[in-house]
């Protein structure tokens, strides 16, 4: 790869700087200092989380973030058809467009492709951890999260005009954009220049069907079937019997009963082949 940022990136007009973080913080705190230092282009290789950690520090400037993906799940890079191959995704951006992103906030935390707040969360979690990719994979990892998960209800008030009671959620997962990565579309629709998320919900009840019918997830069509609800908003409110960890962008985060998301529209500049 690095001969291939060297050949694609390293020319007349254009310099070069590598960056190794050494942690998160680390790596946030670079981009930070890198935004100050009035650079225009930030490339990031690694997965979601990575990418999040690095790209919340360039929201609301105009930096570009480039996504080289080297994750298990590459959801973000999945989304934009970023070849998945490391050196080829490098020659794809140096000739990309800038394209303006949503950016969805939870409880003042940034994500840019899902959170999830129910099983999905330990399910994508697990999910991403290994390198296999497909259905069996996916309902391996979901099995085995799925005996130890105890569902919550979770109400939801979404702006002034709708307050929904969602009993014993098992799927609850907010997208800006399609998937959980490796190929999984939980938002087949989503889009994340639309200034909206994608609410998607399912009940423990509806497990036989679900798993049934797990071959959706993977085809696009999962919000074909009735016993999954979707909603689009630029808001809600989600309150929960008890606080657990939740999804973002592939990580597992500590948070709260009660919980706010909201969409900041156009707040990210991403090159996008």
């Amino acid at each position: 790869m690095r001969r291939a940022l060297d050949q694609a990136w390293d020319v007349t007009g254009t310099e070069l700087v590598y960056q190794f973080c050494q942690s998160g913080d680390d790596g946030y705190l670079k981009a930070r200092h890198a935004v100050n230092e009035g650079v225009d282009t930030i490339l990031v290789a690694g997965g979601d989380g990575t990418i999040n950690t690095i790209g919340r520090a360039l929201i609301g400037t105009d930096v570009a973030l480039g996504v080289i993906p080297a994750g298990s799940g590459n959801g973000f890079a999945r989304h934009f058809g970023i070849p998945l191959v490391p050196a080829n995704a490098v020659k794809a951006l140096a000739s990309a467009p800038v394209r303006k992103i949503d950016v969805g906030i939870v409880n003042d935390r940034p994500f840019f492709v899902t959170c999830s707040m129910a099983w999905d969360a330990s399910i994508a979690k697990g999910f991403m951890r290994t390198r296999i990719r497909g259905v069996l994979p996916y309902i391996f990892a979901g099995v085995n999260e799925f005996f130890e998960y105890e569902p919550q209800d979770m109400i939801v008030d979404i702006g002034v005009k709708e307050k929904i009671r969602f009993e014993r959620a098992l799927v609850f997962t907010i997208a800006n954009m399609t998937q959980f990565g490796g190929g999984a579309k939980i938002a087949p629709h989503a889009q994340p220049d639309d200034g909206y998320l994608e609410l998607v919900v399912a009940l423990h009840q509806d497990v036989p069907k679900l798993f049934a019918n797990i071959g959706k997830l993977f085809d696009g069509s999962l919000d074909e079937l009735p016993e999954v609800i979707t909603r689009r908003f630029k808001e809600l409110t989600v309150t929960r019997p008890r606080a657990s960890p939740i999804q973002i962008d592939g990580e597992l985060i500590d948070q709260p009963q009660k919980i706010y998301v909201k969409v900041i529209p156009s707040a990210l500049n991403v090159l996008v082949p």
